[in-house]
């Protein structure tokens, strides 16, 4: 197949789980461009197990582990499928799909590092007829990088300007921000929680998969005791590179707090609120002290409350969304991992070391062929 005139399919699911994003992608001189793109929920029970295991190692056994890889995929698959069906492209366009599939751990220190993400490749590609390159991480944590992230090399392309220092800030369940420098370097790094803890604890609470701009936070009132305690966590004082995760940011870390059983409710979400965006500004004051402005992306850009927060907190550099620079804000991370599997097929490196610390460049993923 004529690569340049190939459609490549990104997916992924983030670190709340909050569903799968897909997208249909083509590349014009190398650049990507998103065709077509859809969210696709999960099963309640599934998400429910994802996010249990993923604060919990003790809740999967091997048994678990396996049914849970394979359900993962199946639902990876339907997400293709469905994105296909939406757009009218059949399966025989698309040279390959870049799985980054569900993370459920995150260690990239200690005497053995590791990283860990489900969803059968094998599956995706028998149910879509199409290759699958999945498992983009562990090649740089194995050359003794983080394996994260992976997105600053797509930043680089879609938003760098000359002559200017800009940051790209993705606000997942994990926030990490990019660093398009005005000499060309590229840097970054995890920042630490974005929308993850206030996702989890309004589950919790009001039984919503997330807090639909800020509303809940909005009623609350920030408790300055609780918000130090949270900064004080050593992670922030770590220099780059470095990568976390929900094993480390978790509703149990919250809760092993001794200020927060005395709050009203709403005041841990808005003191929730007031940390993601305190943790991002800091870390920006303290990398980029030079941009000009904040381009964000994921789902933290749909909670106005908090993008005025970090507005506030970030002046008089400009904050706003990535669509303001024709880049859609909720598929940027699938688009990314679109561009992995073409890497991969074209034997070229996916990570940026100055980001993850890797040793040098490396080709990530591993290729999952459908059948004949």
């Amino acid at each position: 197949m004529d690569d340049a005139a190939a459609l490549y399919i990104g997916l992924i699911s983030g670190t709340s789980a909050d569903g799968i994003d897909a997208a249909l992608v083509r590349f014009e001189q190398n650049q990507p461009q998103l065709v077509a793109a859809l969210t696709h929920p999960w099963p309640t029970e599934l998400r429910t197990r994802i996010l249990a295991v993923a604060q919990d190692e003790t809740r999967l056994d091997l048994d678990a582990y396996g049914r849970l890889d394979v359900a993962i995929g199946q639902c990876f698959a339907e997400a293709t499928q469905r994105l296909l069906k939406h757009n009218g492209t059949p399966p025989s366009a698309v040279r390959a799909v870049g799985s980054h599939g569900q993370t459920l751990r995150h260690r990239p220190h200690g005497e053995h590092p590791f990283t860990l993400q489900i969803g059968d490749p094998s599956v995706i590609a028998e149910r879509c007829g199409i290759d699958v390159v999945a498992d983009f991480r562990r090649a740089d944590v194995a050359a003794g990088g983080q394996g994260a992230p992976l997105l600053p090399a797509v930043h680089a392309m879609l938003l760098s300007i000359a002559g200017k220092t800009r940051v790209v800030l993705n606000l997942g369940g994990i926030a990490n921000i990019t660093v398009l420098g005005a000499d060309g370097r590229v840097f970054g790094f995890d920042t630490g929680p974005a929308n993850g803890l206030m996702d989890a604890w309004c589950l919790r609470h009001r039984g919503e998969a997330f807090d639909r701009d800020g509303e809940f936070a909005r009623s609350g009132v920030v408790d300055r005791a609780l918000l130090a305690a949270l900064l004080a966590d050593p992670y922030f004082a770590l220099p780059p590179p470095k990568s976390t995760g929900r094993e480390h940011f978790h509703l149990a870390w919250l809760d092993a707090h001794p200020r927060v059983a005395m709050l009203a409710l709403a005041d841990v979400q808005a003191t929730l609120l007031e940390f993601s965006a305190r943790s991002v500004a800091e870390a920006i004051q303290h990398c980029a002290p030079d941009a000009v402005d904040v381009l964000a992306c994921g789902g933290g850009v749909h909670n106005g409350l908090l993008m005025r927060r970090l507005a506030e907190l970030l002046a008089p550099r400009t904050v706003e969304s990535t669509a303001s620079y024709g880049v859609d804000p909720d598929y940027l991370e699938a688009t990314a991992f679109a561009w992995l599997a073409r890497q991969r097929l074209l034997g070229l490196p996916g990570n940026l070391p100055a980001v993850t610390g890797a040793r040098g460049p490396r080709v990530l993923g591993a290729i999952y062929p459908a059948s004949a």
